[in-house]
């Protein structure tokens, strides 16, 4: 590959709420990624929710050249004026741009944001007279019989972060690499727009519809109808006005993208719903190296099978679930143990709920909460894991546990059944069993099917270990990266 040193990194990786502050999940696999293409030079814009500093929690690999942190929500600061002749268009086309989508919208808002001599701060725009009176036109076309406090409020954070990504330093690179929707994507369109550069986006989910449930269930939103999770109602309220926001955003984002990637099958086919072009969806797939745990000796205890949940302990990962399922296979099988693997510090009410359930359950004897572990100390000891998370994209640890030949039981979220059942195609044999979401007695009776029977555990277990090989090699799923790479940093 070719490379130019006006250019401050060959790849750009964009991320939102994740890298390099999060352990786990994405981050974990963007730090695998840059670790593994020593050879890329890349630079971190890495979006937070204000500015605040946020301690590391990852260090960013020698070939990590910046880290550019952009909040959301800066910190106020005496507003400084705009010219009318500038303001008023720019106020037309973020509201236009939040309510429609509209991708010439936004190609104006980052044409005319940088055009200007000294970049704005959010303040500068939010606090003009002319946003203000756009804004009340909105609302009395949208939402006339809601609270314009709320509404003035609700629209005052996502312009805000909006104007964040639009007027924060924007990195040099050959190529940007987003890695969701939502403000990470806005910031990607704008890279593209502004520079002539490649942008492409790879989802672990989709980032809309999780924007989407969060705001259905969200407390926090005023002037809500009661009409509980439906995405399709009859009468408006704030929560669409959120969800229009993330709509708009992803479309934005959709729009500047070549390729869009997923995990897997059947996002590519939620991305083309949701408005991505289809001859640019693919799929690469998350990929593993088997190699960590090979001569890794059994430690499992024949008397007391195994159950483990590897995952954080929030609402997300429904640890309630587990637990409720827990009650019910020890009923049967007092025998059987259980455990959570992962950090419980990122939501301590829930995790107190989570524990006073184990109490209120009479399970303390056979049910614990390990915290964070290193991975590599638990799987020969694991007979079965567990997933019960209300939404995930392609879950690592099922891969962790196939390349030991453990079997899963899990629900039929983002690329679980294709991982557990094959992807068809005379891909024959079930490494678990897929369960209904939310649902306890299923997976209690996933739990004993395969915990209660040794033979159905190991053939279970092997063509985990096989699919795990055979499908998800962590070599090629490299390679795929670092064709991706060349191919879009050599593009003119």
């Amino acid at each position: 590959m070719t490379r130019d040193d006006a250019f401050e990194a060959d790849v750009c990786l964009i991320v939102e709420g994740a890298y390099p502050y999060v352990i786990g999940g994405v981050s974990g696999w963007l730090q695998d990624l840059i670790t593994h293409l020593p050879d890329v030079r890349f630079s971190i814009a890495a979006i937070k929710p204000g500015a605040d500093p946020a301690p590391f929690r990852l260090t960013p690999p020698p070939n990590v050249v910046s880290v550019t942190e952009i909040g959301l929500a800066p910190e106020p600061a005496m507003p400084r004026p705009i010219p009318d002749r500038i303001a008023i268009p720019i106020a037309d086309a973020l509201v236009a741009f939040v309510a429609t989508g509209d991708a010439d919208r936004l190609a104006a808002l980052i044409d005319l944001i940088g055009a200007m001599t000294r970049p704005p701060a959010t303040g500068d725009i939010l606090s003009h007279p002319a946003v203000f009176a756009r804004l009340r036109r909105h609302y009395q076309a949208m939402l006339p019989k809601a609270s314009f406090h709320h509404y003035f409020w609700a629209m005052r954070v996502l312009l805000g972060g909006l104007l964040a990504v639009l007027t924060a330093p924007l990195p040099r690179a050959r190529v940007y690499h987003t890695i969701s929707t939502g403000f990470a994507g806005l910031l990607a369109a704008r890279a593209a727009r502004q520079t002539g550069r490649p942008a492409f986006i790879t989802e672990h989910g989709i980032y809309l519809l999780e924007r989407q449930i969060e705001v259905m269930m969200a407390d926090w939103i005023g002037d809500q109808v009661d009409t509980g999770l439906e995405l399709e109602r009859s009468v408006r309220d704030l929560r669409d006005l959120w969800v229009r926001a993330f709509t708009s955003y992803g479309t934005a984002c959709y729009d500047a993208c070549d390729p869009i990637v997923a995990l897997y099958g059947e996002n590519t086919m939620v991305q083309r719903r949701l408005g991505a072009a289809a001859d640019r969806v693919r799929v690469i797939p998350n990929g593993i190296d088997s190699s960590r745990f090979i001569g890794m000796a059994d430690a499992r205890d024949p008397a007391h099978p195994l159950v483990a949940l590897l995952g954080r302990v929030v609402p997300i990962k429904d640890i309630k679930t587990f637990i409720r399922a827990a009650a019910i296979v020890h009923a049967e099988r007092p025998d059987i143990r259980f455990t959570v693997l992962g950090p419980a510090d990122e939501d301590p009410e829930y995790a107190d709920e989570c524990t006073r359930l184990v109490d209120d359950l009479g399970l303390q004897p056979v049910f614990d909460f390990a915290g964070r572990v290193r991975i590599e100390d638990w799987m020969a000891k694991i007979d079965l894991l567990v997933l019960t998370s209300l939404s995930e994209a392609q879950p690592l640890v099922i891969l962790e546990g196939g390349a030991c030949g453990i079997p899963v039981v899990a629900p039929d979220v983002g690329s679980c059944r294709e991982m557990i059942e094959g992807r068809g195609d005379g891909d024959v044999g079930h490494g678990g069993i897929v369960t209904p979401l939310v649902n306890p007695v299923a997976t209690a009776a996933g739990i004993l099917a395969i915990a209660g029977d040794p033979e159905k555990r190991r053939t279970m277990g092997e063509t985990m270990r096989e699919r795990v090989r055979r499908d998800y090699d962590h070599d090629t799923i490299i390679g795929a990266y670092r064709r991706l790479y060349r191919e879009l940093m050599d593009r003119e």
